[in-house]
């Protein structure tokens, strides 16, 4: 799920086990969407073209697929004290 208009970006795990990222973009125009893309991008440590929206950007749940790297490994890069 993704938290526009946040006053700064962060990842946190969800109690189902989804991922809920804030970022400080309004959801207008795209914006919140590019700057999750821009946040996902920096906080993974991947380019930018190894991600794809894949459903979503039109809603708060959205389905963003990462190119080579396990959901386990990017929930660790994303969440701090999460284990791989």
């Amino acid at each position: 799920m993704v938290v526009p208009n946040a006053r700064h970006g962060e990842a946190l795990l969800a109690g189902d086990g989804s991922l809920r990222v804030r970022v400080a973009a309004p959801a207008t125009e795209g914006k919140a969407n590019k700057e999750l893309m821009a946040f996902l991008a920096s906080r993974l440590g991947v380019a930018p073209s190894r991600l794809r929206l894949v459903r979503g950007a039109g809603s708060r749940h959205k389905v963003v697929e990462i190119e080579g790297l396990t959901r386990e490994l990017a929930l660790a890069r994303l969440v701090p004290g999460t284990a791989p």
